[in-house]
């Protein structure tokens, strides 16, 4: 089995749980989405030999490993504070996923305007780590997306970010979630 050179470098970004994406700004994490690309069966069995789970999703990869039944809750709670924020994100703008570009300023301005959007940020203040005002609110989200390489700093002047393809995990993550019809009517709204 050929590995290739950087397959440390691969590991050290994947197991921190983050991404590597095809559409990163980093000239080096896109070359590392090509090298896995092209090795991903080598690479696979290679990461599973020592228990990580090397996934592909579409334009990005991560490792996954089997959990233990108290850090599948830890993941259900980490799952709800994700969809909170999806669910923010996709009031601001319906169009926000892999690709886009805004900045903290463009969500602040369309604040004034939503009323929606700002209740829906007010409910984000358990996730900002008890920050009381819309702008660190803002700050502490756009931080945590940044630390998890959904989404990265492209112009530190303009403070523009750009999404990456590994938001499309996130907007997975609701898709799967599957409420049968007859247990609908029992979900207190």
């Amino acid at each position: 089995m050929q590995i290739p050179k950087q397959t440390a470098e691969i590991f050290e970004i994947l197991s921190r749980g983050q991404f590597i994406c095809s559409n990163s700004s980093d000239d080096s994490v896109c070359k590392l989405y090509g090298i896995i690309d092209e090795s991903f069966g080598e690479l696979y069995d290679y990461f599973a030999s020592i228990n990580f789970i090397l996934e592909r999703g579409d334009e990005y990869f991560y490792f996954s490993r089997v959990e233990s039944k108290v850090d599948l809750e830890r993941k259900i709670e980490t799952a709800f504070k994700w969809i909170d924020i999806i669910d923010f994100l996709k009031t601001f703008d319906s169009s926000f996923g892999s690709g886009y570009r805004f900045t903290p300023s463009d969500i602040l301005v369309k604040l004034n305007m939503d009323a929606e959007l700002k209740t829906k940020l007010d409910g984000l203040r358990k996730h900002s780590g008890g920050k009381d005002k819309f702008n660190e609110i803002i700050d502490k989200i756009l931080e945590l997306l940044e630390k998890d390489k959904f989404i990265e700093l492209e112009n530190e002047i303009s403070h523009l970010y750009k999404v990456l393809a590994s938001f499309k995990y996130l907007e997975q993550l609701v898709l799967t979630i599957n409420i049968p019809e007859e247990v609908k009517n029992e979900i207190p709204e």
